[in-house]
C-alpha cells in the first residue's frame, strides 16, 4: 500500500542511488539525461520510516539516498528585512520560495560542528519531509543576507523570507576583527 492509500505493486529495492551532490545513479552509472532525472524526481516519495521510494500509479520501489535527494544550486531574492523573499532553484530546476510552507533549517555535523543548510521541498508521507541541501556557494550568498534576530530568547544571525525569520546560527557574543 502506498503512502497515499492506493494498492500498488512492490518492486523491492531498485538499483538507484542519489549521491550527496545530487547526482542520480542507476546501477552505479550516472543518469546523464537531465530530463530523465527531472521525471524521476516527480515520482519520488518519502515514507514515515524515512526511506525513499520511486512510486508510479502501478508500482513502487525503494531507492537509496546518501543525504537528501535534491540540492539547491541557486538563489534569487527580492526586498529586504521582513519583506524579503528568497527563491531557490534545485538541481532538477524546481523553484522553491522559502517561507512557512518551505522552511530553511540548519543541521550541525556531530564531529566538526559544521553547519549544513536544508530547504523543505515538499511533504513526505509522515514526519519526514523531502528536502534539498543548500550547496556551499548558495549558502554563502544566504549568509551575506543574514541579520541579527532573536529566536526563543537567543541572539542569532538569520534571514527573512515570506515573513518568516530563519536562524542560520547563534550570534557570537563578541566578534574579532583581524
Amino acid at each position: 500500500m502506498s503512502g497515499l492509500g492506493r494498492k500498488v505493486a512492490e518492486c523491492g529495492d531498485l538499483p538507484f542511488l542519489i549521491k550527496r551532490d545530487g547526482t542520480w545513479l542507476y546501477r552505479g552509472s550516472p543518469i546523464t539525461r537531465k530530463p530523465m532525472v527531472c521525471l524521476f524526481s516527480t515520482v519520488l516519495q518519502r515514507e514515515e520510516d524515512g526511506t525513499y521510494w520511486l512510486e508510479t500509479p502501478a508500482e513502487r520501489g525503494r531507492i537509496e539516498v546518501e543525504d537528501v535527494p535534491f540540492v539547491a544550486v541557486e538563489m534569487e531574492w527580492t526586498g529586504n528585512g521582513r519583506a524579503q523573499v528568497l527563491c531557490f532553484r534545485t538541481n532538477v530546476d524546481q523553484c522553491i520560495t522559502a517561507g512557512a510552507e518551505h522552511p530553511i533549517r540548519i543541521r550541525h555535523d556531530l564531529l566538526s560542528c559544521e553547519p549544513t543548510p536544508y530547504l523543505h521541498v515538499r511533504d513526505g508521507n509522515g514526519q519526514f519531509a523531502i528536502e534539498a541541501r543548500i550547496n556551499r556557494a548558495t549558502y554563502y550568498e544566504l549568509v551575506a543576507l543574514a541579520e541579527p534576530g532573536m529566536v526563543r530568547g537567543r541572539e542569532v544571525l538569520g534571514v527573512w523570507s515570506g515573513g518568516v525569520f530563519f536562524s542560520l546560527g547563534d550570534l557570537p557574543s563578541s566578534c574579532w576583527v583581524l
